[in-house]
């Protein structure tokens, strides 16, 4: 299995040393005029505006209060717009061939006929969802924002982490990181040719209501479905909510007669033709997933299936970014699409096969190794970090439920310059732009940059301690 670049040489996206790359050097440049003191500053009065902003997110189980303020840095990370056509052409394939998988497993199955993805991995998948069999959203569209994880590894090597194809988060800061920059450094726009990120929330708003069920005759009422206010993501469900001027909606606040989805509103009840849910599939329907849920709502699924209501995204749309379906992804772009993957998968060992995992079981010391249904950081094994008695505890895990694993090499993540207490320094850096997808498909010129603000560190989540970072798409 061919690796991408592991040593210990990571790629400066700036260029390092004296030659500086010509999308950093005027950057650069700007910051050696500002000086130390005046960078302090402005990097104490940004995240006094993220306070005032209320820009949080919530950590459970460290004890305390769970909310924490995500840390910004005010140094940008920059594409060129050559560097931005390859990935928004790679991104936009993944999130065709994703959907094309979505609709095949719940339809035909012709990808699992054809022996290229297993049908233990599919039909025995927690995520998969029976209670979606035969149903066809509207547009054959299952996810409809897809969130893709990509780390670059050379000056023209990117590599894609995972899919996020359920409801991807970060979109917010993404956003907010914007206009933070524009009003603190406006002197760093001036002049330069930056592609906007702001029309995200209307493009969000018509790609939702582009999915609108058959039976929606007017202007589709959309709304966003959350879990309410102690979500670790609510601050996200309310600002795209007040972005797109929809109501944020809990499942109390909904209800189903006959065959449609009504809201409740001061005025009366008000018909819900699409809802971007927020929530986990198990607690959407309690007629139709656990029972015992409080915050969805009864008999959701079958106005859904009788075509009364749009879901985005649609529920099981998350076996698509189930840790070991990636592997096969870019084997769907060519069954589906008949074409090359414009953006590589990192080589990964499913532990589920005896002898990719008795690899992984021998060289833990230097993989990184992931729970296929894991998210934010949690539950991974980094390798070369960790220490003998870490590894140990992991190899036990791995051998009593192997098929629950995959390992992966240990990435050379590029870096960028990170205002730290050091002053400038170089930090290591992922990206997730936010893929759009409905009757067409948007990816707004730029994404999330997150940044593992501790020196040396590979993770980059907010929850482990990262932070995040503007990212400009410098135009032609």
């Amino acid at each position: 299995m061919q690796s991408p670049e592991v040593q210990d040489a990571f790629f400066d996206e700036t260029g390092g040393g004296g030659d500086i790359r010509p999308p950093y050097r005027e950057l650069l440049a700007w910051i050696g005029d500002q000086g130390a003191e005046t960078l302090s500053l402005r990097h104490r009065e940004a995240e006094t505006l993220f306070r005032k902003i209320g820009i949080t997110f919530a950590v459970y189980g460290e004890g305390g209060s769970p909310e924490r303020l995500i840390p910004f840095d005010i140094v940008p990370r920059i594409f060129t717009a050559s560097e931005w056509r390859l990935l928004s052409q790679g991104v936009k394939q993944r999130a065709r061939a994703l959907n094309m998988f979505l609709n095949d497993v719940y339809q035909r199955g012709d990808i699992v006929r054809a022996g290229i993805v297993p049908a233990d991995l599919v039909y025995l998948n927690e995520s998969y969802e029976p209670a979606m069999v035969g149903i066809t959203p509207p547009r054959n569209v299952y996810s409809h924002i897809v969130g893709t994880d990509i780390v670059r590894v050379g000056a023209n090597e990117f590599y894609v982490l995972e899919d996020n194809c359920r409801t991807p988060s970060g979109v917010s800061y993404m956003l907010e990181n914007r206009e933070i920059m524009m009003r603190m450094f406006p002197d760093l726009f001036s002049g330069r040719r930056i592609m906007p990120v702001d029309d995200y929330p209307d493009l969000l708003h018509r790609t939702l209501a582009s999915v609108a069920p058959k039976k929606c005759q007017d202007d589709p009422v959309v709304v966003v479905l959350s879990p309410g206010s102690f979500n670790s993501a609510y601050y996200e469900h309310s600002f795209l909510a007040d972005q797109m001027g929809v109501e944020i909606v809990e499942g109390k606040d909904l209800y189903v007669d006959g065959e449609f989805v009504f809201m409740r509103t001061t005025r009366g009840p008000r018909r819900v033709d699409v809802i971007y849910r927020r929530l986990d599939d198990d607690f959407l329907d309690p007629l139709c997933f656990r029972p015992d849920s409080l915050l969805g709502v009864p008999g959701l699924m079958n106005v859904y299936r009788s075509g009364g209501v749009a879901i985005c995204s649609a529920p099981g749309a998350g076996i698509a970014d189930d840790k070991a379906i990636y592997i096969y992804v870019p084997d769907m772009i060519r069954f589906y699409l008949g074409e090359e993957p414009i953006l590589k998968n990192v080589p990964t060992w499913k532990c589920g096969d005896a002898d990719e995992c008795a690899y992984v079981m021998e060289h833990l010391h230097e993989l990184v190794v992931k729970e296929v249904h894991g998210s934010g950081g949690y539950g991974m094994l980094i390798g070369p970090k960790a220490s003998s008695a870490e590894i140990e505890a992991y190899r036990a895990r791995i051998r009593a439920k192997p098929d629950n694993f995959i390992a992966q090499p240990t990435l050379a993540l590029s870096t960028c310059p990170t205002f730290v207490d050091e002053g400038i320094a170089p930090r290591h850096v992922d990206f997730r732009p936010f893929c759009l997808v409905g009757n067409a498909i948007h990816l707004p010129a730029g994404g999330l940059t997150r940044v593992a603000l501790r020196e040396g560190s590979l993770v980059v989540n907010s929850s482990q301690g990262g932070g995040v970072k503007d990212t400009w798409v410098l135009a032609d």
